[in-house]
């Protein structure tokens, strides 16, 4: 399948990033050069805007666009694009000391002073004011302007406010969603401690005894968010309704549901900073990325999405300040595209000379001439963009899914065991991805409300809270015939943070996975345990394999064992089990195994289930497959994480070189850090 572009005039990759014109406005020598630079470094688009609120309204109720309108001719002029931020993501200081109002307060219940950025409340009546004033005067201003591509709204929302304003919505949200306090002390099991409420304005957000509070104030921020998003995007979509509305997400950050921000969203914008800290492997970091980039991908449905900020060298913020070594910012790039960008962005265009970013990687470094080295690598990513037009709008066909839910991650969080020094949900989930990615497998990544029918194998990592109608939806797609690997935790509690009852896994997977999960055993770093493939098994699985952090004690209830527990009081008892349900399986893992035995189960699955790798032949280690496709033409990413040469097997198969225009045959030669783009031969 082929997408439309992002931006519908612009049929090409996305390049350039946060460009802040009005911090140079005193220093005019500088903008002209970062337009002359624009060419040479091959960007094309950029974010205008996003911390510019000050010197649009200087003081209250008087404007000046004067500076952007110059900004935005001189881009039209050259053909390039701005995606256009509202300045929402940080108030001017009049409006702080005019109207404290639109200033956040702590869990302290202090009122917080003007600083920083993000603090201010999403609810308060006056901020919205301000912000649908400044929205809409942007909208009518350049509502026809050649050189406007797309809104971005705010910048990486994200925080909590606890004013009387956000307590009183927040007491409306509970109102609405549980009708009676009855019901929802009865939902929350508020019992517990005496914490059964009589009026709802005696539910404390602070309050840490409550899971289902806790979580559902979780809920709530999200919803806040979102709520303020909308508003935020009225007057946009009435003045420019062809123009699509993004906002920059921030990967796995755990503070917002990305899932339902993304609902909002006309497409998916990530900002993405990895450290390439290890100096030979950074296979982890890479995979790691990939999954985040799946995600992404994933949110709408296979659309393609935008890298919106990325380092195109060292990250000032990170602990340490390591610059990218010669390649790895070239695979990077290319890994975000492989994946599903159809744009590549970074922060920042020009390296600023003050305050808290001025170390901050950039296009233009302080020296502010073409002559660096990440310049030069930075328009080398500009003329691979240009070989690469066949490849926008792809998308990626993958077999496998893995589910990973926010709120889930929630209520494990929230929970008071089991294991507190060691739950990891999202390094499981990513231990689960990695598999796939070393095989050259694709992958989306989910969350547990979306579909399913595309998929023959679906990970549920340590899904340990079923929402409503999943369990019912798994049933049927294993007895279908689809293909389920569970692990350690899945099931355990419903969308309440309520404990389920008649055994787990819960609500009717009992009868799905075969098998009763008795109780959960907490695995300390001195505890030896292993698990021991049996003979014989139907995965053909050998060997024993050290555990860590959770075992599961199970008792088979249809299920067949693959291997036991090798050590302690239940030694011998079923560890790793498959079940054969209506004209599906589903693989349950009672415990937390090292990487070379989710290996070797994954491997064997696959194989049995004939998944389609994107090379026929095994990947080096280090190296990653990536493939996106219009359905007749398939476009391979290779690329390597190693420090190191290697060479890929490519069999019988042969590709062109969309870089160099080579045919490729045989084998696929590597440099340290390096990457290829393929197009198969057929």
């Amino acid at each position: 399948m082929k997408y439309p572009p992002i931006i519908s005039k612009f049929p090409h990759f996305l390049h350039g990033g946060d460009y802040n014109p009005d911090q140079w406005l005193k220093h005019p020598k500088a903008i002209d050069e970062d337009f002359r630079l624009m060419d040479l470094s091959g960007c094309n688009t950029f974010s205008l805007g996003i911390f510019a609120w000050t010197s649009y309204e200087p003081e209250e109720g008087k404007f000046n666009f004067d500076w952007l309108d110059m900004i935005m001719d001189r881009l039209a002029k050259k053909g390039y694009n701005a995606i256009l931020a509202t300045p929402s993501g940080a108030r001017p200081a009049w409006m702080a000391m005019k109207y404290p109002e639109v200033l956040r307060v702590s869990r302290s219940g202090l009122r917080e002073t003007y600083n920083n950025r993000h603090n201010h409340c999403w609810t308060s009546p006056v901020y919205r004011e301000k912000v649908n004033i400044i929205n809409t005067k942007l909208a009518e201003r350049y509502k026809y302007h050649p050189a406007l591509g797309a809104w971005h709204v705010s910048n990486e929302y994200n925080g909590e406010c606890l004013c009387d304003l956000c307590l009183k919505s927040w007491y409306e949200w509970l109102r609405k969603k549980y009708k009676t306090i009855d019901n929802l002390n009865e939902c929350w099991w508020t019992y517990f401690w005496s914490h059964n409420y009589t009026a709802w304005e005696q539910i404390d957000p602070r309050d840490g005894c409550v899971d289902g509070l806790r979580l559902d104030w979780a809920r709530f921020i999200t919803w806040q968010c979102c709520d303020f998003m909308k508003h935020e995007i009225v007057p946009l979509k009435k003045l420019t309704p062809a123009a699509k509305v993004t906002a920059n997400m921030m990967g796995f950050f755990n503070g917002l549901d990305y899932w339902r921000v993304a609902e909002v969203c006309d497409f998916i914008a990530d900002d993405s900073y990895p450290s390439w800290y290890k100096p030979d492997d950074n296979s982890d970091t890479g995979s790691f990325q990939g999954m985040a980039h799946d995600m992404h991908r994933s949110m709408k449905g296979g659309k393609p999405f935008v890298l919106m900020e990325s380092c195109p060298s060292a990250t000032n913020w990170q602990p340490y300040h390591r610059l990218k070594r010669p390649g790895v910012h070239k695979r990077e790039m290319l890994q975000a595209i492989a994946h599903g960008a159809d744009a590549t962005m970074y922060f920042q265009y020009r390296k600023g000379m003050g305050s808290c970013e001025k170390f901050h990687g950039a296009v233009i470094d302080h020296v502010g001439h073409e002559k660096t080295r990440v310049f030069k690598e930075v328009s080398e990513i500009g003329k691979i963009h240009r070989k690469l037009d066949a490849v926008i709008g792809t998308s990626t066909k993958s077999e496998v899914a893995i589910v990973n839910d926010w709120e889930s991650n929630w209520a494990l969080d929230y929970s008071a065991g089991p294991t507190n020094a060691s739950k990891k949900y999202i390094e499981n989930c990513h231990s689960m991805y990695r598999t796939f990615w070393k095989s050259g497998v694709s992958v989306d990544v989910i969350e547990s409300t979306c579909s399913f029918d595309k998929y023959r194998l679906l990970v549920l990592p340590m899904l340990f809270m079923l929402k409503k109608g999943f369990a019912e939806r798994i049933d049927k797609f294993v007895s279908d015939g689809g293909t389920v690997i569970a692990t350690y935790l899945t099931g355990i509690v419903d969308d309440h943070d309520r404990c389920f009852t008649g055994g787990w896994p819960g609500c009717g997977l009992r009868k799905v996975f075969g098998l009763w999960n008795e109780e959960i055993d907490g695995i300390t770093p001195d505890d030896k345990q292993q698990v021991v493939a049996v003979k014989g098994n139907e995965l053909n699985l050998k060997g024993k394999f050290e555990v860590y952090d959770y075992c599961e004690r199970i008792h088979l209830e249809g299920a067949k064992v693959l291997a036991v527990y090798g050590n302690d009081f239940y030694s011998g008892e079923p560890a790793i089990t498959v079940n054969r349900h209506g004209k599906g399986k589903v693989y349950y893992m009672a415990a937390r195994t090292e990487d070379d035995f989710l290996m070797k189960l994954s491997s064997a699955v696959m194989e049995d289930l004939k998944i389609r790798k994107i090379l026929q032949k095994t990947l080096p280690d280090g190296v990653t497959a990536q493939m996106r496709t219009d359905g007749k033409r398939e476009f391979v990413f290779v690329l390597n994480f190693k420090s190191k040469k290697q060479t890929v097997d490519l069999g019988k198969e042969k590709f062109k070189d969309m870089l160099t225009g080579e045919t490729v045959k045989h084998s696929l030669k590597l440099e340290a850090d390096g990457s290829a783009v393929l197009e198969r031969i057929f």
